[in-house]
């Protein structure tokens, strides 16, 4: 059983190998795959759960995914109380399982064949991704009866916002929740970009390597997804051909703001 397990412990963190243990603990047979994404970057977190649910997956995959900032209630908190444990059921038959924090869920959200409340405590524990959560993924996992509880009415979860930053890769890349429109032509306009405090700018095209090295290409993405009636989803993407964008950019947050403006080839 494949198990994405999408957490902001920190690449090579401890709580990786711990969460890892209490799950197969309850999961045997799971064969966990870890993504690591920035401290409280619940935005990240539903990128990535949206790429890896929404496109083909062997069957009985499971995401298991904890982005928890309790920022759901500024109050001093009880028992370290946060925000409560979600499941959504997905069109490729992917079962979620994770923390209803932010924008978790939000990518998922319209398209999710089934969204409910697990039967588990929010509070216990300072490491709930550890000491309550996975034995209450197990027996969702499993079937187990009472394992959920009531629907999820979709105003618990936010829109997705627009022209931010959604994800960063490895190489320096730019992912965003500006969805490529392929009616429009593109092919070699020129586009001003500020990102943060920086301006840059850019060639809007169809294609990443469709400018030449040390240039910067807004263009549609390796991302995105299709639906049960055939639209396809796909995310623009800010790419600098043989370098790093983020650096380029300046290390800005996921979430900062896109700002697209005309711009003039020079």
């Amino acid at each position: 059983m494949l198990v994405h397990i999408i957490a902001d412990y920190g690449f090579g963190d401890l709580a990786f190998a711990e969460v890892v243990q209490r799950l197969k603990l309850y999961l045997p047979d799971a064969e966990p795959i870890l993504t690591p994404v920035p401290p409280f970057a619940t935005l990240a977190a539903g990128f990535c759960i949206a790429q890896l649910g929404l496109n083909k997956a062997p069957a009985g995959t499971i995401i298991y995914h904890n982005v928890a900032p309790r920022e759901d209630d500024e109050q001093a908190r009880a028992g370290n109380a946060g925000e409560r444990l979600a499941f959504a059921r997905l069109p490729t038959g992917v079962r979620v399982i994770g923390v209803n924090a932010g924008y978790a869920f939000s990518f998922v959200r319209d398209l999710a064949v089934e969204l409910r409340w697990a039967a588990v405590a929010a509070e216990g524990s300072q490491f709930r991704s550890r000491d309550l959560f996975p034995e209450a993924a197990g027996a969702i996992a499993l079937g187990q009866p009472d394992a959920l509880d009531e629907e999820i009415p979709p105003s618990d979860i936010p829109d997705v916002p627009p022209n931010c930053i959604a994800y960063i890769d490895g190489y320096g890349n730019l992912k965003t929740t500006i969805k490529h429109e392929a009616s429009k032509p593109h092919e070699g306009q020129a586009v001003r970009l500020q990102i943060g405090e920086r301006e840059l700018e850019a060639t809007k095209s169809d294609g990443s390597f469709a400018v030449e090295s040390g240039q910067l290409a807004f263009a549609p993405g390796s991302s995105g997804w299709t639906n049960e009636q055939g639209e396809h989803t796909r995310w623009m993407e800010v790419f600098l051909r043989g370098g790093n964008a983020w650096e380029s950019f300046n290390y800005p947050a996921i979430g900062t703001h896109i700002q697209i403006t005309l711009g003039f080839a020079s």
